[in-house]
């Protein structure tokens, strides 16, 4: 029995890793990939990490909910398969716009694995120790996230950028070999319908419209016709889409849900610090290699300080918080971050690793590892464990939204400077905005209250359902 969950943990944990990795380990590769497509811009290339986001924002809901319904071992599985054949297709991609295309498939799957690894590993623990086991999960994931430019630096020096998409396939070959034996199936038996996929397609091309407006912004001009209509054909999706969710029988955020407190700030607090933590995820590879001069292997080692310490302070993090609450752990860790970027952005022309960049990263690394996980687990507090697929996929929605958007800005603030002076004085603003949004998130999480753990049943290890 211990070592069925251990496996099964481990394989939910991966199933993760996977998608989270996928979302940072292109980034430290833009020098080499531009390289490969010389008539693509900056703007061009950031479709390659904005469609996946989109699309993953977009359908995370209802791969959730149609894994509820079908079975969360048997979409995670499938999704698996889908996962490792578009990481095929992006590595054989013969141009950018094939490669965009290529990543958005990649994000149909990654929106599968995101919510269902969740789902399917949060019953092999009490309700006591829930947000243990998903700072456990959340730690596999900021690993993940915060680990993929540096690995992605070491793989594009000794290869190809293409190898950053092909290193999936073997990951995600043993996650299929042990989900299939250590996995329980599990399904919402209230669950009816589908989801509203017509929502999720316009989620989709309303973040693409806002995603375009911003990064074109600077280029374009802010007041012109194209922006503009830009912004207004975002604004208009969304009200389409929201009046979807509140008419919708399977929407793809349910209102019931935002009206859950803890649920509701918790998210919004996760989508401001997703805005922080991917816009400096891009500005710390585009600082390094733009104003430093450092190559794709240097900046990809020069940020792996920040996972590891992310990594050894988010499995602790959960246990804290549930002794002492999510705001206790959370606001701390706003506060360690938002002092790293102080740290990152008093750093100048002259290189100076030692003295500012790794304190930097050890302090944002900290401050992650503490708030990512620890708000994901305040999200899901007052949720029943018949609603975590749905309920974590519309967590892991609100943190792809923001970072969509703080991908965006950054690429519209940082622009394609043309001296170093100029790359400085743009990473200086972007620091600047990661802070803020950062600080916005732990003001937001000041709302968080502890709530009591309700008395529940729990079963340890259940039959899966083909054995009742």
């Amino acid at each position: 029995m211990l070592q069925r969950r251990t496996l099964a943990i481990a394989a939910t944990c991966a199933g993760g890793f996977l998608a989270f990795l996928d979302t940072t380990i292109v980034n430290v590769s833009f020098p080499s990939i531009a390289e490969s497509f010389p008539d693509a811009e900056r703007a061009d290339l950031s479709w390659v990490l904005d469609a996946y986001f989109i699309v993953i924002a977009a359908l995370l809901v209802p791969a959730g909910a149609i894994a509820d319904r079908y079975g969360r071992k048997r979409v995670f599985l499938i999704a698996i398969v889908g996962f490792v054949l578009t990481s095929i297709l992006c590595a054989v991609a013969p141009t950018w716009e094939l490669l965009v295309g290529a990543r958005a498939l990649q994000g149909a799957s990654a929106a599968v694995l995101t919510p269902v690894s969740m789902a399917l590993m949060l019953p092999e623990f009490t309700a006591a120790r829930r947000a243990t086991g998903v700072g456990i999960w959340g730690a596999a994931a900021a690993f993940a996230a915060a680990a993929g430019p540096p690995l992605g630096g070491v793989i594009v020096h000794l290869a190809d950028w293409r190898w950053i998409f092909l290193v999936n396939v073997p990951i995600g070959l043993v996650v299929l070999v042990i989900g299939r034996s250590a996995l329980l199936e599990s399904v919402d038996e209230e669950a009816t319908g589908l989801p509203d996929l017509l929502g999720a397609a316009l989620t989709i091309l309303g973040l693409g419209v806002l995603a375009l407006a911003i990064v074109e912004g600077g280029t374009w001009g802010w007041s012109s016709p194209g922006i503009v209509a830009s912004f207004v054909i975002a604004a208009v999706l969304s009200g389409v889409v929201a009046w979807r969710c509140s008419t919708h029988p399977r929407p793809i955020i349910d209102p019931e849900l935002l009206r859950v407190p803890s649920f509701r700030d918790a998210n919004i607090a996760t989508l401001l610090f997703a805005m922080a933590f991917f816009s400096t995820l891009l500005g710390n590879i585009l600082f390094l290699t733009s104003v430093w001069q450092f190559t794709v292997l240097a900046a990809g080692l020069a940020v792996l300080p920040g996972p590891l310490a992310s990594t050894v302070v988010a499995g602790p993090a959960g246990r804290l918080a549930d002794r002492f609450g999510h705001r206790a752990v959370i606001v701390p860790g706003v506060i360690f971050y938002v002092a790293g970027l102080l740290v990152l952005r008093s750093a100048g022309l002259d290189t100076d690793y030692v003295g500012v960049w790794l304190p930097g990263q050890i302090l944002t690394g900290i401050g992650i590892g503490l708030a990512f996980p620890t708000l994901g687990a305040a999200a899901l507090t007052a949720i029943s464990q018949r609603q975590f697929g749905t309920a974590s996929a519309v967590s892991s929605a609100f943190r792809q939204f923001g970072a969509v958007l703080g991908t965006a800005i950054l690429v519209a603030i940082v622009g394609s400077p043309l001296t170093l002076a100029a790359a400085n004085d743009a990473s200086d603003r972007a620091y600047i905005f990661s802070a803020a949004a950062a600080l916005a998130a732990g003001l937001i999480t000041l709302t968080l209250r502890r709530i009591p753990e309700p008395k529940v049943v729990e079963v340890s290890d259940p039959e899966p359902l083909a054995a009742r």
